[in-house]
């Protein structure tokens, strides 16, 4: 959806209660929620000016920045964080080109990133997923509720582009954080050590799915589509179990073409579960004809 659509929509929503926890960095408490790696719109709007700050407006085009973003928010373009592989639309790209891409979007070694996305709001998770991916997870974090609940709430935003400089930016890419195709095939064959996640709607996962997969929409994870802050904990917990996710196995996130997906992967490292994101998802499984399971069998 783009900005001025969400204008005209989210402000004639009412506004919702639901608060994160606060950014800093603590230590993950017993039941295993990492709650630096959510941040509430009024942690957000206290802390703007903190000088190691970076926000992260996640777009298309720069013309949706223009029309409007939280005030200091840098552009970030989908595109250069994102490749196309033969029939596989999205993708992570080189190393090399990501490391670019956030360090000419000012994000620093020392930077603690807060990210929101205008268009589409699993868009935000793909850049945690990247960030994680790069080994910078522990200093990034979602905005919950994005940019929808900053306009809800009548906080202001900006057309103004702020000056800064391309910083330095040390990718420490960790690769178990991105399962491949035989990852993924080896999941469908035996659910001992992981469990796939199927983050579309149980449409889509009707209609052919990776045997063995769990669906969990993202969707379901947020309180409402006009209020799209997180679930609280517990809920999130008792929809997985819900859904047949166990805990203590690792989960294997895929969709359409990663983006869902990369949701799901965030809920799970939020849950202190251990992840990884089918990054060719069921685009490329399909593609190379591999076997899927129709209906609301697993197998």
């Amino acid at each position: 959806m783009r900005f001025f659509a969400l204008i005209l929509v989210l402000c004639a929503a009412v506004v919702a209660a639901g608060q994160s926890a606060p950014a800093a960095k603590s230590a993950t408490p017993a039941d295993g929620v990492r709650s630096d790696m959510l941040v509430s719109t009024q942690w957000l709007s206290q802390h703007l000016k903190d000088p190691n700050l970076v926000v992260l407006h996640l777009a298309d085009s720069v013309l949706d920045y223009k029309r409007g973003h939280i005030p200091g928010a840098h552009f970030i373009d989908m595109n250069k964080i994102t490749t196309k592989n033969g029939n596989v639309t999205t993708e992570l790209p080189s190393v090399d080109q990501l490391q670019k891409a956030f360090a000419d979007a000012g994000v620093s070694d020392k930077s603690r990133v807060i990210i929101y996305a205008t268009n589409w709001f699993p868009n935000g998770a793909r850049v945690w997923y990247t960030l994680d991916y790069l080994g910078h997870g522990d200093q990034a974090a979602l905005l919950n509720g994005g940019i929808e609940q900053w306009l809800v709430e009548n906080r202001p935003v900006s057309g103004e582009t702020p000056a800064f400089s391309p910083a330095s930016f040390t990718p420490h890419v960790n690769e178990k954080v991105r399962a491949l195709i035989d990852e993924a095939k080896a999941d469908t064959e035996s659910e001992a050590n992981e469990q796939l996640v199927d983050a579309r709607p149980e449409g889509r996962y009707k209609s052919g799915h990776l045997a063995g997969a769990n669906n969990v929409y993202w969707q379901d994870t947020l309180v409402s589509e006009d209020n799209p802050v997180f679930k609280s904990p517990e809920q999130l917990r008792a929809l997985y179990a819900a859904k047949g996710v166990v805990p203590n196995k690792k989960i294997v996130t895929y969709c359409e073409v990663g983006m869902q997906a990369s949701h799901g992967y965030f809920l799970a490292k939020y849950l202190g579960y251990d992840a990884a994101l089918y990054d060719g998802s069921y685009q490329e499984w399909s593609g190379k004809n591999m076997p899927v399971v129709k209906g609301d069998a697993k197998r």
